[in-house]
């Protein structure tokens, strides 16, 4: 049943219904496959196999798997790959406008940063003081226990 060049579907995972082909077997519990997945090994407990064998050269690339695909209407076209230039604007960060509403303001805040920085001189820091006696732990008072008052008993209470 398990064999280079079968059709499967995926059953589980994100690519869960998607068309494949095996093309390797890796051990008994695992093949190679490719087509409208990415190329990785998968349980065959996530496969449905079909009776459908194509003849496919063991560890075919991935675009003979897809063409193979797409000849026989399993996929009506080969998907897209995004070229380098896509990729880059996809993962391109938005540019964030500023609204300025005084300029002068601004210029202003600026140079007042400006000069803050140019006068203050960096100075030596303090020698560090002499280390504290550490503190002895002095006995805890005891506090005299006041007796509580008794409690009155109510007009509704039994004697």
């Amino acid at each position: 049943m398990i064999e280079v060049g079968r059709l499967c579907y995926k059953i589980a995972g994100r690519e869960a219904g998607k068309p494949c082909i095996i093309i390797d077997i890796i051990d008994d519990n695992y093949v190679l496959i490719d087509g409208l997945v990415r190329r990785k090994r998968c349980n065959i407990n996530h496969l449905e196999f079909t009776p459908i064998i194509y003849k496919v050269a063991k560890k075919a690339d991935t675009e003979t798997v897809v063409d193979l695909l797409v000849k026989n209407k399993i996929i009506s076209e080969a998907p897209k790959k995004k070229t380098a230039e896509e990729k880059a604007v996809k993962n391109e960060k938005p540019v964030k406008h500023k609204i300025i509403k005084n300029p002068e303001k601004k210029e202003a805040k600026k140079q007042a940063k400006a000069e803050k920085k140019t006068k203050k001189p960096k100075t030596a820091k303090p020698a560090k003081k002499a280390a504290k006696k550490p503190k002895t732990a002095k006995p805890a008072k005891k506090a005299a226990k006041k007796p509580k008052p008794a409690k009155k008993k109510g007009a509704g209470e039994k004697k």
